[in-house]
Protein backbone atom coordinates (compact mmCIF):
# COMPACT_ATOMS: atom_id res chain seq x y z
CA UNK A 1 0.00 0.00 0.00
CA UNK A 2 1.46 3.46 -0.48
CA UNK A 3 1.09 5.76 1.99
CA UNK A 4 1.86 9.22 0.79
CA UNK A 5 3.00 10.91 -2.10
CA UNK A 6 5.66 13.65 -2.24
CA UNK A 7 7.01 15.92 -5.45
CA UNK A 8 9.99 17.95 -3.81
CA UNK A 9 12.15 20.29 -5.76
CA UNK A 10 16.24 19.71 -5.26
CA UNK A 11 15.24 22.97 -2.43
CA UNK A 12 13.51 21.08 -0.47
CA UNK A 13 10.41 22.87 -1.42
CA UNK A 14 7.35 20.78 -0.98
CA UNK A 15 5.25 20.90 -4.74
CA UNK A 16 2.42 18.08 -4.24
CA UNK A 17 1.39 15.97 -1.58
CA UNK A 18 -1.10 13.31 -1.47
CA UNK A 19 -1.94 10.75 1.79
CA UNK A 20 -3.41 8.02 1.38
CA UNK A 21 -2.90 7.17 5.53
CA UNK A 22 -4.45 9.17 8.19
CA UNK A 23 -1.61 11.65 9.78
CA UNK A 24 -2.22 14.52 11.68
CA UNK A 25 -1.15 18.13 10.83
CA UNK A 26 1.89 18.03 12.97
CA UNK A 27 2.84 14.44 11.67
CA UNK A 28 2.87 15.77 8.55
CA UNK A 29 4.60 18.13 9.03
CA UNK A 30 7.29 15.93 11.21
CA UNK A 31 6.83 13.27 8.27
CA UNK A 32 7.80 16.12 5.51
CA UNK A 33 10.93 17.17 6.86
CA UNK A 34 12.74 14.02 8.05
CA UNK A 35 11.67 12.89 4.38
CA UNK A 36 12.98 15.07 2.86
CA UNK A 37 16.25 15.28 4.83
CA UNK A 38 16.68 11.56 3.62
CA UNK A 39 16.39 12.00 0.19
CA UNK A 40 17.66 15.22 -0.51
CA UNK A 41 21.42 14.17 1.82
CA UNK A 42 21.43 10.99 -0.19
CA UNK A 43 24.18 10.73 -2.64
CA UNK A 44 23.28 10.54 -6.40
CA UNK A 45 25.29 7.15 -6.67
CA UNK A 46 23.01 5.23 -4.03
CA UNK A 47 20.07 3.09 -5.02
CA UNK A 48 16.03 4.86 -4.96
CA UNK A 49 14.72 2.90 -2.37
CA UNK A 50 15.30 3.93 1.77
CA UNK A 51 14.51 1.77 4.65
CA UNK A 52 12.51 4.48 6.80
CA UNK A 53 10.39 3.99 9.98
CA UNK A 54 8.28 0.63 9.18
CA UNK A 55 7.94 1.71 5.20
CA UNK A 56 10.14 1.99 2.44
CA UNK A 57 10.96 5.02 0.52
CA UNK A 58 10.56 4.81 -3.07
CA UNK A 59 11.79 7.98 -5.03
CA UNK A 60 12.94 8.83 -8.80
CA UNK A 61 14.63 12.26 -9.30
CA UNK A 62 13.68 13.60 -12.62
CA UNK A 63 15.28 17.19 -13.73
CA UNK A 64 14.36 19.02 -10.72
CA UNK A 65 11.79 17.28 -9.11
CA UNK A 66 11.99 14.47 -7.02
CA UNK A 67 9.25 11.76 -6.69
CA UNK A 68 8.52 10.15 -3.58
CA UNK A 69 6.21 7.16 -2.83
CA UNK A 70 5.97 6.10 0.35
CA UNK A 71 5.28 2.24 0.94
CA UNK A 72 5.03 -0.98 2.91
CA UNK A 73 8.15 -2.91 3.67
CA UNK A 74 6.44 -5.93 1.91
CA UNK A 75 5.82 -3.89 -1.46
CA UNK A 76 7.85 -4.46 -4.79
CA UNK A 77 9.77 -1.41 -5.05
CA UNK A 78 10.76 -2.25 -8.59
CA UNK A 79 7.02 -1.70 -9.41
CA UNK A 80 6.72 1.55 -7.19
CA UNK A 81 9.40 3.05 -9.45
CA UNK A 82 7.62 2.18 -12.54
CA UNK A 83 4.76 3.82 -10.91
CA UNK A 84 6.53 7.05 -10.40
CA UNK A 85 7.91 6.54 -14.19
CA UNK A 86 4.00 6.11 -15.50
CA UNK A 87 3.15 9.42 -13.84
CA UNK A 88 5.80 11.45 -14.86
CA UNK A 89 5.11 10.38 -18.28
CA UNK A 90 1.38 11.25 -17.94
CA UNK A 91 1.66 14.21 -16.57
CA UNK A 92 4.57 14.57 -19.42
CA UNK A 93 2.47 13.86 -22.37
CA UNK A 94 -0.45 15.98 -20.22
CA UNK A 95 1.84 19.12 -20.29
CA UNK A 96 3.79 18.25 -23.23
CA UNK A 97 7.20 18.51 -21.57
CA UNK A 98 6.50 18.80 -17.77
CA UNK A 99 8.68 21.15 -15.57
CA UNK A 100 7.89 22.30 -12.19
CA UNK A 101 6.44 25.05 -12.76
CA UNK A 102 3.14 23.19 -14.50
CA UNK A 103 2.76 21.28 -11.44
CA UNK A 104 2.79 24.50 -9.40
CA UNK A 105 0.47 26.40 -11.56
CA UNK A 106 -1.71 23.29 -12.66
CA UNK A 107 -1.74 21.34 -9.17
CA UNK A 108 -5.36 20.23 -10.03
CA UNK A 109 -4.59 18.57 -13.33
CA UNK A 110 -1.48 17.08 -11.68
CA UNK A 111 -3.50 15.85 -8.38
CA UNK A 112 -6.32 14.79 -10.98
CA UNK A 113 -3.52 12.52 -12.81
CA UNK A 114 -2.47 11.08 -9.54
CA UNK A 115 -6.03 10.47 -8.83
CA UNK A 116 -6.47 8.67 -11.70
CA UNK A 117 -3.64 6.22 -10.90
CA UNK A 118 -3.98 5.48 -7.58
CA UNK A 119 -6.79 5.21 -5.38
CA UNK A 120 -6.91 4.52 -1.68
CA UNK A 121 -3.08 3.79 -1.97
CA UNK A 122 -3.36 1.30 -4.42
CA UNK A 123 -2.32 1.37 -7.59
CA UNK A 124 -5.69 1.03 -10.09
CA UNK A 125 -4.72 1.81 -13.39
CA UNK A 126 -1.51 1.99 -15.64
CA UNK A 127 -2.77 2.58 -18.84
CA UNK A 128 -1.04 6.29 -19.59
CA UNK A 129 -3.47 6.61 -22.51
CA UNK A 130 -6.58 5.69 -20.80
CA UNK A 131 -5.51 8.36 -17.77
CA UNK A 132 -5.15 10.80 -20.55
CA UNK A 133 -8.53 9.87 -21.58
CA UNK A 134 -9.99 10.65 -18.40
CA UNK A 135 -8.42 13.66 -17.97
CA UNK A 136 -9.25 15.27 -21.35
CA UNK A 137 -12.85 14.12 -20.66
CA UNK A 138 -13.12 16.19 -17.52
CA UNK A 139 -11.72 18.92 -19.01
CA UNK A 140 -14.01 19.02 -21.73
CA UNK A 141 -17.01 18.74 -19.35
CA UNK A 142 -15.66 21.72 -17.25
CA UNK A 143 -14.94 23.42 -19.93
CA UNK A 144 -19.08 23.05 -20.87
CA UNK A 145 -19.62 23.51 -17.24
CA UNK A 146 -18.38 26.91 -17.58
CA UNK A 147 -20.43 27.57 -20.81
CA UNK A 148 -23.51 26.67 -19.18
CA UNK A 149 -22.66 28.65 -16.25
CA UNK A 150 -21.62 32.04 -18.24
CA UNK A 151 -24.53 31.78 -20.36
CA UNK A 152 -26.89 31.33 -17.42
CA UNK A 153 -25.32 34.48 -15.34
CA UNK A 154 -25.64 36.50 -19.03
CA UNK A 155 -29.50 35.87 -19.10
CA UNK A 156 -29.76 36.09 -15.77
Amino acid sequence: MIHFVLLLNRQGKVRLTKWYSAYSQKERKKTIREVTSRVLGRPDRLCNFIDWRDYTLVYKRYASLYFIFCVDKHTNELIMLETIHKYVLALDRYYENVCELDIIYGFDQAFYILDEFIMAGEVQETSTRLILKHVYDQNALEKSQEKKTGLSAIIS
